[in-house]
């Protein structure tokens, strides 16, 4: 724990990104309940502004649900390359303080900021900041979460939403974990939260009382990681060098697909964008993954893995064609994407120094 305690870990997470650039984009749509991406039919909801998350609206949802909880929400189309071009603005805003930036998404990154480019003694004063320079130049709110790594700092960006930072010092770190509810650990999801709550953990302070024994029992290899995390404990660096897992598209259809012939003609142009963000990654794939989704929101997928890297797009195609090929069609298609794979990448990390700098 010294070792650790000696980083400063910032993790900036922006504020309903998509949603509050189509607000600052479009003045019209300001303090409106908005919902990027679907429309009031069909389609999945990207990003819902927070005007829009009072209605019980949140991103994935089914855009027909979010239409009903909400009668005025106002549906807009994203803009992908914008969301793009505004990332790499803040990015570059982050690359002036360190060269440890872990982008995670377009909308957020951790920055190891132990050592720092402008010599600034804590890593609270570099969040505010950056925080401040992301809305004086881009126009947008972000908040961050400061803290000895990266669990703690992700957690710690979302106690504060919107515009906001919370700081979890080193000594604060245990009474924090040990009040934290089950559910605020990232990998709880709903399951994972009732089989803890059968098992009578319900806060940090009970999970760090199980063993790791008892964790591994009941939760595999995640146990280790429960046991680790409920102490505080999360060695991963900061990489710069993340590596992209993989690369695909996808298209949800306005009227739905009936037969193979129309899914396989719709599957072109999202076939040769996949195609193209493939060979633009400079990367290797051996697998090709094909993914349909039904009316009813059942989702499949199919895959198929190459010995040699998938180098040539009628190698790509033929890939897709097998797969179409073992799909049943029990009813009618919504959504179609497909994906690359399996990478053939050397993953580098950068080594750093550690210095032990004020909160």
């Amino acid at each position: 724990m010294e070792e650790e305690r000696e980083r400063k870990i910032i993790h900036v997470d922006m504020d309903a990104f998509y949603a509050s650039v189509e607000q600052m984009d479009f003045p019209d749509l300001k303090g409106k309940p908005v919902a990027v991406g679907g429309n009031r039919q069909r389609g999945v909801v990207a990003a819902a502004s927070y005007e829009a998350r009072k209605y019980g609206i949140h991103s994935a949802m089914p855009s027909k649900i979010a239409a009903s909880k909400c009668k005025n929400l106002i549906f807009v189309k994203p803009r992908f390359e914008r969301y793009r071009e505004l990332s790499h603005q803040i990015r570059e805003i982050f690359f002036r303080y360190t060269d440890l930036v872990e982008p995670l998404s377009l909308d957020e990154a951790y920055l190891d900021v132990t050592e720092n480019k402008m010599g600034i003694s804590t890593a609270t004063d570099i969040a505010l900041e950056i925080k401040a320079s992301i809305k004086e130049e881009i126009g947008l709110t972000a908040s961050a979460g400061v803290s000895i790594n990266k669990f703690l700092a992700k957690i710690a960006s979302d106690y504060r939403k919107p515009n906001g930072i919370f700081i979890i010092k080193p000594h604060q770190v245990i009474p924090f974990i040990e009040d934290l509810p089950i559910e605020k650990f990232f990998g709880v999801g709903k399951k994972t939260a009732e089989k803890m709550y059968s098992l009578d953990i319900k806060t940090g302070a009970d999970l760090r009382e199980k063993t790791i024994k008892e964790l591994v029992k009941h939760f595999g290899k995640q146990g280790r990681y429960f046991y680790s995390v409920s102490r505080g404990e999360d060695y991963r660096k900061v990489n710069p060098n993340r590596i992209r897992k993989s690369v695909g598209a996808e298209n949800t259809f306005s009227v739905s697909l009936k037969t193979k012939t129309e899914i396989w003609e719709a599957l072109q142009p999202i076939a040769e964008k996949c195609w193209k963000r493939y060979k633009q990654s400079d990367a290797n794939a051996h697998t090709i993954t094909l993914k349909i989704k039904f009316d009813d929101f059942q989702q499949i997928t199919r895959s198929k893995t190459f010995e040699e890297a998938i180098d040539a797009a009628n190698l790509f195609d033929q890939g897709l064609e097998s797969l179409m090929e073992s799909f049943q069609l029990p009813q009618y298609v919504r959504l179609v994407g497909c994906s690359l794979s399996n990478f053939e990448i050397e993953e580098k990390v950068g080594e750093n120094g550690q210095l032990t700098l004020g909160f």
